[in-house]
């Protein structure tokens, strides 16, 4: 290996330190509904407000870091040799700093100097400009000045050189500047360049120029000028090592090697083996990274949880296809924590036995599902079989047609419900077999089950057993437990459930620990404390998207209608919720937890009563 991913991720950090850059750190993966998006899918996303004028609170104004990143939009390509669903971009900003003349030259710097690559070959894109915006001849300038010809310079249009939120305005945008190195000398003809599409350039990282404001009439040259740099590490990676599979870097090579030995096959002997053998590598390290995150999650059957669902789920049948045990499971993730991120992520070895144990109890729990789930594929796979046959020998005039090739949306929701696979689980074992599913159909009766769902749950809503007066105070009584939970436990603590009736309360949190008797009574005396204030409740309704800059605590956002209730209660808690509360806390009585154990894994339990 010519260079590890250690090395290049504190080259990097290095380089810009030594620029004036502070490293800020990554955030973390999971979204903060404020952008719109369940993960944080690029390294600019997190810097979005500063990249908008706010003032960064470290107060400066040059930054660097290297941001993990998930996207599972086109997960079906994962078992390639370049797709994953976690990656990681290496990016510094200029806030109102520095421009194109200094990137451009660190750039270059930082690709021939420091990673060695020949100044004689890199070449670049830029902006050729359009009606709004005029062709980028500064960018262009400051590249020959450089020492980069020409020829080597290229001029492309606004969707391969222009950055720019779709569908907004007062946000910033500008042209960008991309890198490419050639893989070997020989053009595909006379117009042979990165947007040619011949495979010949590799894109290495791009520097975007936000000079402009979006406005109702066009663009406006922005006072402040942002950079905003991004440099995938995993692509980056590979080139440097002379690879075109990343699943060949040091990122990946410990756990093919673990597969190989524990599965006793051979990476690259078959293609089939060799897409299971990279869907486990990659699913399984996302998992790693969504369990271990900061504001960690847990597989689920809604929002991110859902996702994160699918992905381990989809490692585990990948993984009986080639033979791999759930100990050869859990080892790959070991592998990720203990020898891969160790350095990079301290708090995935921090949290290494939680998010052990959490990928372990989701494989035990598909185990017991997925067998006799692939029996009822296997079923519903031949009664379509059956139907074609039956039809064939008692009409001669029956011709199959491609409807005899779709599962229907009904038996598509029936595994999903019975049996918890994903239907995008059914889709991919379907089209092994040559078939397709009714999607729609599928979602017909999903959205028919919900609906009998909401109607059956009524009376239950917000985790009640019914509407009257001891069941809304200990529901005010939930918003400040969990309160209390985020002073005692961190940030991380959530509300997993809720279950209240008329003379107890029981309550379900994120915790990867069983509290102690410290924490139990410090949360304690903070409920307390806040029902002897006697705390007015007050009740907004609010813009969803406002309620979440507002700092309203929530959990699966997307499932709440576009206008919210939003409960405050002092200082203490700010909830969107759907169920009933007092008019003020002091009318609650006095708080006690009677008992602490666990739920699930990483989910604890809190039974207590109000006297």
């Amino acid at each position: 290996m010519k260079i590890t991913s250690k090395e290049l991720r504190d080259k990097w950090l290095n380089f810009y330190k030594g620029r004036g850059h502070i490293d800020i750190g990554a955030a973390s993966l999971i979204g903060d509904g404020t952008t719109g998006v369940m993960f944080n899918v690029a390294g600019m996303q997190p810097l979005m407000p500063y990249l908008l004028g706010a003032k960064h609170p470290s107060g400066k104004t040059r930054l660097c870091n290297v941001q993990g990143c998930v996207r599972t939009i086109d997960i079906e390509s994962v078992g390639d040799p370049v797709h994953c669903t976690f990656f990681e971009m290496m990016g510094n900003w200029s806030l109102g700093d520095y421009f194109k003349k200094e990137k451009t030259a660190w750039t270059f710097e930082f690709l021939t100097k420091v990673l060695g690559f020949d100044g004689n070959k890199i070449c670049s894109t830029v902006f050729e400009g359009n009606e709004s915006a005029p062709r980028d001849e500064e960018t262009a300038s400051y590249l020959q000045e450089l020492g980069i010809t020409k020829d080597r310079i290229f001029y492309l249009p606004k969707e391969d050189n222009w950055w720019e939120l779709e569908g907004t305005v007062g946000t910033p945008c500008g042209p960008d500047n991309e890198w490419f190195y050639p893989r070997h000398d020989k053009a595909c003809g006379v117009n042979c360049g990165p947007a040619c599409g011949c495979g010949r350039y590799v894109e290495i990282g791009n520097d975007v120029y936000m000079q402009y404001e979006k406005t109702e009439n066009g663009y406006v040259p922005l006072k402040n000028k942002n950079v905003d740099t991004g440099f995938g590490l995993e692509r980056l990676l590979m080139f440097l090592n002379g690879l075109t599979d990343c699943y060949k870097t040091d990122l990946f090579a410990g756990v093919i090697a673990s597969i190989e030995k524990n599965a006793n096959i051979k990476y690259d002997e078959s293609a089939e083996q060799t897409k299971s053998m990279r869907i486990i590598a990659d699913h399984m390290r996302t998992g790693v990274m969504l369990i271990g995150d900061k504001n960690g999650i847990l597989p689920s059957n809604v929002g991110a949880g859902y996702i994160l669902r699918r992905l381990l789920r989809r490692a585990i049948r990948h993984a009986k296809k080639i033979g791999l045990d759930t100990d050869g499971l859990i080892e790959v993730a070991r592998i990720y924590i203990d020898e891969v991120y160790n350095n990079a992520y301290p708090l995935l070895v921090e949290k290494k036995d939680y998010i052990l144990s959490s990928i372990k109890a989701e494989i035990d729990k598909f185990n017991k599902t997925l067998e006799t789930g692939e029996k009822e594929f296997d079923k519903t796979v031949s009664g379509m079989q059956r139907k074609v046959e039956f039809m064939s020998k008692n009409n001669p005039n029956y011709v199959p047609s491609d409807a005899d090739k779709v599962i229907s949306g009904k038996a598509a929701f029936r595994l999903y419900e019975t049996y918890g696979f994903p239907i995008e689980m059914t889709i991919e074992m379907a089209a092994e077999r040559g078939l397709k599913v009714d999607e729609a159909g599928y979602q017909e009766a999903f959205k028919a089950h919900q609906e009998l769902a909401r109607a059956n749950s009524q009376v239950a809503k917000s985790g009640l057993a019914g509407s009257g007066e001891m069941e809304t105070k200990y529901h005010t009584a939930t918003h400040l437990l969990n309160a209390a939970l985020k002073r005692v436990v961190g940030e991380t603590s959530h509300q997993m459930g809720s279950n209240i009736t008329a003379e107890r309360m029981r309550f379900d949190f994120a915790c990867d620990h069983k509290l102690s008797d410290e924490e139990i009574k410090k949360a304690e005396n903070l409920v307390n404390g806040w029902i002897k204030d006697d705390i007015i409740v007050t009740r907004e309704e609010m813009k969803k998207e406002d309620a979440v800059k507002a700092g309203a605590e929530h959990q699966f956002i997307e499932k709440y209608p576009d206008i919210v209730s939003v409960y405050t209660i002092g200082s203490a808690s700010k909830e969107i919720c759907t169920g009933p509360h007092v008019e003020h806390t002091g009318v609650l009585g006095h708080f006690v937890i009677k008992k602490e154990e666990a739920s699930s894994a990483g989910v604890r339990r809190i039974k207590a009563v109000l006297e």
